[in-house]
């Protein structure tokens, strides 16, 4: 078949528009025009969380040490304002270091947390390249046709990280249809 030699799954038809140009979701965050659409982020699973904590954590204490630097020249040549703005800027770096490094661990949970839910919906979803819409063949584990904005707001709020949706980010305010996941209105 035409379909499966192009990589896509055979006999795969968009309830949308009724085209067979359909991939995979992952397959589409990498395919053609992915980069053009920004598939890779408006497809995602899941917020990408990996490491951000410990390069936070190095600068904060880069930061923290230009403070307690500041403070030291200051106390080594009796300058009383750089002391005082050392030990301040010193100390607010090293409150907020930790303020960061705990957001982003929990961040990190969340999103661990939640990968197997997100999976779940994430996983059977097709993308139509002719409608530029999101779909899951025979409508489960979640029904309808739906933007990328609506899939990634779908997946990402049953997974328990919705609210890691970036402002500017399209999934934050968009949509989602009554009884998408099968629930009755």
């Amino acid at each position: 078949m035409e379909t499966e030699k192009a990589g896509g799954p055979a006999g795969v038809v968009c309830p949308g528009c009724g085209g067979t140009e359909v991939r995979t979701v992952e397959q589409a965050r990498r395919g053609k025009g992915a980069m053009r659409d920004d598939l890779f982020g408006r497809l995602a699973p899941g917020p990408d969380k990996g490491g951000d904590g410990c390069l936070h954590f190095i600068e904060g204490m880069a930061l923290t040490a230009l403070g307690g630097g500041l403070a030291y020249t200051g106390v080594q040549q009796d300058k009383p304002l750089y002391t005082l703005g050392g030990v301040a800027l010193a100390l607010i770096c090293l409150l907020g270091t930790f303020v960061v490094v705990r957001s982003d661990g929990r961040e990190k949970y969340a999103a661990e947390a939640g990968a197997a839910r997100a999976e779940r919906l994430w996983q059977p979803a097709h993308y139509c390249y002719g409608c530029t819409s999101v779909f899951c063949p025979g409508g489960t584990p979640w029904q309808g046709v739906l933007t990328p904005d609506q899939f990634k707001k779908l997946v990402w709020t049953e997974a328990g990280y919705a609210d890691q949706l970036l402002t500017g980010d399209k999934a934050k305010d968009a949509e989602l249809p009554a009884g998408v996941l099968g629930e009755r209105s």
